[in-house]
């Protein structure tokens, strides 16, 4: 399945200044789409920073996704900082040129800022945009806004389509010692469900959530059945 990192780029959110409204979309997306998120990181608006961890990430993962830092002004690094990461330089791409001089003004210096792009990168036109997504790799490279985030990825989600994950889970009121053992078995019976229990202590009785998640339907379903046989459970559902 394809994988997939997450780079959060922005004082304002390490700083709390802004909380993050990216990171959260993204897990859930990519979940729908069935990518594998592996990796999501916030950092600061330093070009050695990002450029680090860019070039770490487009080598681990199939695909990575920035957000922030594509703007006109001071703090905005993160072209540069890919043009660093993959040793390209930055150039005015003219295309991106044009679209800034088409919005009834001359730019100014720092406008132009928008259109410097790493030599060697794509425009995306994807869905009914009038400013593409600037892709450099196997990095989309999303503004930080988060209307303009989501609106950019709705237009180009087709292309990171994969196999959904299936979730199903269960509730016990059973404590986590309890059912290690037999959490543990059933990881080894069937390797390729992802099994987790997560305790929920604001309830009373405290309760414990187990949930299995797969690709493969058939295996899924064995594991619940035998989970459900050696677990007393609350409520047992399908879950996203």
């Amino acid at each position: 399945m394809p994988s997939a990192a997450v780079i959060i780029i922005g004082n304002e959110i390490l700083s709390g200044k802004f909380a993050d409204e990216n990171g959260p979309y993204l897990i859930r997306r990519l979940r729908e789409l069935g990518v594998d998120l592996g990796r999501i990181v916030v950092l600061p608006d330093v070009i050695e920073t990002i450029a680090a961890e860019v070039r770490s990430a487009s080598v681990a993962f199939d695909h990575v996704f920035t957000s922030g830092g594509v703007g006109p002004t001071h703090d905005d690094l993160t072209f540069p900082a890919i043009s660093a990461a993959f040793d390209r330089p930055l150039e005015r791409h003219p295309v991106l040129a044009r679209l800034l001089e088409s919005r009834g003004r001359a730019p100014n210096l720092a406008a132009y800022r928008m259109a410097e792009v790493p030599v060697g990168a794509e425009l995306w036109w994807d869905g009914n945009v009038v400013y593409p997504l600037v892709v450099m790799r196997n990095v989309a490279i999303f503004p930080g806004v988060p209307s303009l985030f989501r609106m950019k990825f709705e237009a180009v989600a087709h292309r990171f389509a994969g196999v959904p994950v299936t979730c199903r889970r269960l509730v016990t009121e059973l404590g986590e010692p309890d059912i290690a053992e037999v959490l543990t078995q059933a990881s080894e019976r069937w390797p390729s469900v992802a099994i987790g229990s997560y305790p929920r202590f604001e309830v009373t009785p405290h309760t414990v959530i187990v949930t299995m998640e797969g690709r493969d339907d058939a295996s899924l379903l064995a594991c619940e059945a035998w989970l459900l046989e050696r677990i007393p459970t609350v409520v047992s559902a399908a879950s996203a």
